[in-house]
């Protein structure tokens, strides 16, 4: 148990912690090509660790040099035969590396994670998977661990039935391999890494309106690859500081890709003060992973409405967009988020349960939750369930609130982002 109690404003710089997604999609590609590749910015971290162990598995080789990476890849058609992945916890992973097993000349894959993973269902990769030829077997249709048999593979056009940047970059590496061409259509935007890292590796992909096609390619060839500071894992920072009285703080080195930083612009929506470039919209399929600093500040809160579409790009933080509510004047309300119920733990019911068992007012819908602003929170103690984002949730409640929270399961914080209290302590000056 460790206890994260209120002891005056949050003061000075935060280096963001090299991004999640993109350290899985950077050792991915590049195990898929034929020359090696130089990553910077690599995240140290359990669920990152496990994608370069697969990778290992799978043919590649990997080498530490002085704080980066050299992989050299098997080639997009070279993954080699391996009886068992283990995915650990990393859900990236277990849904995105299907997608380039299925479409090899041959060999048989079984992928399986720990206890949280068992529990993630695989139905909506086996699906679009399937539809295109890929044989795959899951524990009742549905659960890990499961089994992914190389079989040729055909283009297909695939509308998500979900907004899921997981499913789409699955069903995009299996179109790379696939005949003809292969079309995700998007009922949403989500995160668009795997797009523009498929773009900076050759690969022949484009993007019009909510379709995104990409053609079948001989090889990738990626030049060197830097990781940017994760919007996610920064969100934790900014919330503390626009939550502690008198707190200013800087987050440098964070990506500003507009799919990853839907919770800013909530942020700033409820009334935190937020300053620093955020990349807008654009068309085709950017090649960049742009990068900012943003300067946060406390500021009093309002609460807001967060729209279905606006989901995707903010899910991972969405619990933090409940603790804003607890403290914000009026009602917070998350629709369309039914995704949260698919994560590390069923993050709708934990959340609410946890920011209840604070103080917070807070209702559980069937795809989200409404919040009415009590004032602020009592403390308490707050159990994560093994889920790293609620874990990181209970120490910035516990900063915020009136008597301090204590977090059961703190060291969940490791699968991404090791160094968080660590980093936490240091803007508290202690």
């Amino acid at each position: 148990m460790t206890r994260f109690a209120p002891d005056g404003p949050l003061r000075g710089t935060v280096v963001a912690p090299p991004d999640k997604s993109l350290s899985h999609r950077a050792a991915l590609l590049a195990a898929m090509t034929d020359e090696p590749v130089s990553i910077t910015g690599y995240l140290d971290a359990a669920d990152t660790n496990s994608t370069l162990a697969a990778v290992q598995a799978l043919g590649a080789l990997v080498e530490r040099r002085d704080g980066s990476l050299v992989v050299r890849g098997a080639g997009l058609r070279g993954a080699a035969p391996a009886e068992r992945i283990d995915v650990g916890n990393a859900g990236t992973l277990m849904r995105l590396l299907p997608g380039w097993l299925a479409g090899q000349a041959d060999g048989r894959w079984t992928l399986d994670g720990d206890a949280s993973i068992r529990r993630r269902p695989v139905d909506r990769i086996a699906e679009p998977l399937g539809l295109m030829g890929a044989s795959i077997e899951a524990r009742e249709g549905r659960f890990p661990p499961f089994t992914v048999a190389g079989s040729p593979l055909s283009g297909i056009e695939y509308r998500l039935p979900v907004a899921s940047a997981q499913v789409k970059s699955c069903v995009l590496l299996a179109g790379l391999l696939a005949s003809g061409s292969t079309t995700v259509v998007e009922p949403a935007p989500s995160r668009d890494h795997t797009e523009r890292m498929l773009a900076a590796a050759g690969a022949s992909i484009a993007r019009d309106g909510d379709r995104v096609t990409v053609t079948a390619q001989d090889e990738l060839e990626l030049g060197a690859l830097h990781v940017p500071g994760d919007p996610s894992s920064a969100a934790f920072h900014a919330a503390a500081a626009v939550l502690v009285g008198g707190s200013r703080i800087v987050i440098e080195g964070m990506g500003a890709n507009w799919t990853r930083t839907g919770f800013f612009r909530i942020l700033r929506r409820m009334g935190g003060v937020v300053v620093g470039p955020l990349e807008e919209p654009g068309g085709g399929v950017p090649v960049e992973e742009p990068v900012c600093e943003l300067d946060v500040c406390h500021g009093p809160l309002v609460g807001t409405v967060v729209e279905p579409e606006e989901v995707p790009l903010a899910i991972d933080e969405l619990p933090l967009v409940a603790l804003l509510g607890c403290f914000a004047e009026g009602e917070t309300v998350v629709r369309g988020a039914g995704e949260l119920r698919l994560k590390e733990s069923d993050r709708i019911a934990t959340v609410v349960d946890g920011l209840r068992g604070l103080g917070g007012s807070i209702e559980a819908t069937a795809d989200g939750f409404v919040v009415t602003g009590s004032g602020g929170l009592r403390g308490g103690v707050l159990e994560a369930h093994g889920d790293h984002r609620l874990a990181m949730l209970g120490a910035v409640a516990g900063l915020a609130s009136r008597e301090g929270v204590d977090v059961v399961g703190m060291e969940a914080a490791a699968v991404s982002y090791p160094g968080f209290t660590a980093d936490l302590a240091a803007l508290r000056g202690s």
